[in-house]
């Protein structure tokens, strides 16, 4: 019986974020999803529930990954209440437990998201205090259950979240500098440059890390999910299949490859972004398989006893006032570096300051349209080919 209950598949959504729905995508499919639609920062898929668990620890772009469970239309807030009555909340929630309900409203009669989930909850703790005399208490912080409700031109969608605390925060991160791209983010301008895991990888840029050890966990076939904090959501779930995750589990820490797979490195001006870093890949458990070392951009250049790679790096954008000058100088360092230290790879800037990237100098071969955070970026691709100069020395 448990057997066919847990090979059943159904529908589910995972969000990302605006320019990695088709890399999300492939990493369902690799799993073996069935792909159903990629649409804006989610991809709708079908699986059973051991593809849920493991999307959960895998999916290295997934923010969250989503269990819809229920679907109307509601005209106005009665029909929102009534229809949200409808339901039996003991299937997904018992009464000692915590929940919370994050509301997304477009185009639609309703003003607020806000008020939209005030509304959902009401319903749901009036039907509990009718039903059972007691209701399930709401924390915003924490919850053991968190709910989805998605509301388009007045069609709801509620659906549960099987991910707790979102999937990009992976939990390694110590420390961070200022402005650090978030982990999905930086798993995904790897994925996009399609690097293989086996040819070198720099960062001379690497403020605290984070690219480098997305790269580290790509290389070695660790599951991200491994490093998740706290419960998953699904592990709160009536339906939560203990022997099922648990062997999930062991599946993904025995994928791990113990010897390093390529040769990683990164590089910053900053002292004390490196310490950042070091403390990052050792909380990470990947001391082995990268090297950090203070430098200057202009001073970096690729290991002469390797293969050409790919180079990678997320300079500062300049987002203060009269930083213009300093930024275009340097994007210009950054250019004369690829051109001089990094013959024969492919570079890989992500930026939001656009009107800097000029000053780079090469050609770019792709441009692929991504935010950090709110902000308009790009990532431009370099192919950096070897004899151009050795030409002009002989």
């Amino acid at each position: 019986m448990a057997d066919n209950r847990r090979s059943a598949p159904f529908y589910m959504t995972a969000t990302t974020q605006f320019g990695l729905e088709e890399v999300l995508a492939q990493e369902l499919r690799d799993l073996g999803a069935k792909v159903e639609k990629v649409g804006t920062r989610a991809v709708e898929f079908t699986g059973n529930k051991q593809l849920l668990y493991e999307a959960c620890l895998w999916c290295r772009t997934a923010m969250r990954i989503l269990r819809p469970f229920a679907d109307f239309y509601a005209r106005d807030e009665k029909a929102l209440y009534r229809e949200v009555s409808r339901l039996n909340w003991q299937d997904y929630l018992r009464p000692d437990q915590t929940f919370a309900i994050t509301a997304v409203v477009n185009k639609s009669s309703f003003e607020h998201s806000l008020y939209v989930a005030q509304l959902t909850k009401d319903a749901i703790v009036d039907q509990f205090r009718n039903r059972l005399g007691h209701r399930p208490s709401v924390d915003v912080k924490n919850p053991d259950i968190r709910l989805h409700l998605h509301m388009i031109e007045n069609e709801v969608v509620l659906s549960l979240d099987a991910s707790g605390e979102s999937l990009h925060k992976r939990g390694y991160r110590q420390g961070t500098n200022v402005a650090p791209l978030n982990e999905a983010l930086a798993a995904g301008l790897i994925l996009l440059s399609g690097w293989d895991g086996r040819k070198p990888f720099i960062d001379p840029m690497c403020g605290s890390g984070t690219l480098l050890t997305e790269a580290a966990l790509i290389a070695q076939r660790i599951a991200p999910g491994l490093y998740h904090q706290g419960k998953f959501g699904f592990e709160n779930w009536p339906d939560f299949d203990a022997a099922l995750w648990e062997s999930v589990q062991l599946d993904a820490r025995q994928m791990r490859l113990e010897d390093p797979q390529a040769y990683l490195a990164g590089s910053d001006l900053s002292r004390e972004y490196i310490e950042l870093a070091r403390e990052n890949v050792a909380a990470a458990d990947l001391e082995d398989f990268i090297r950090l070392g203070v430098r200057d951009v202009k001073e970096a250049k690729a290991p002469a006893k390797e293969d050409p790679g790919i180079v990678m790096m997320n300079p500062p954008y300049g987002e203060r006032i009269g930083e213009e000058a300093e930024m275009e100088a340097l994007y210009k360092t950054i250019g004369d570096t690829l051109k001089t230290g990094f013959q024969g790879y492919d570079a890989y800037i992500f930026t939001g300051n656009l009107e800097a990237a000029k000053r780079i100098g090469l050609k770019t071969s792709r441009r692929i349209p991504l935010y950090n955070g709110p902000i308009d970026c790009r990532l431009l691709k370099y192919e950096l080919y070897q004899g151009t100069r050795k030409v002009k020395q002989e």
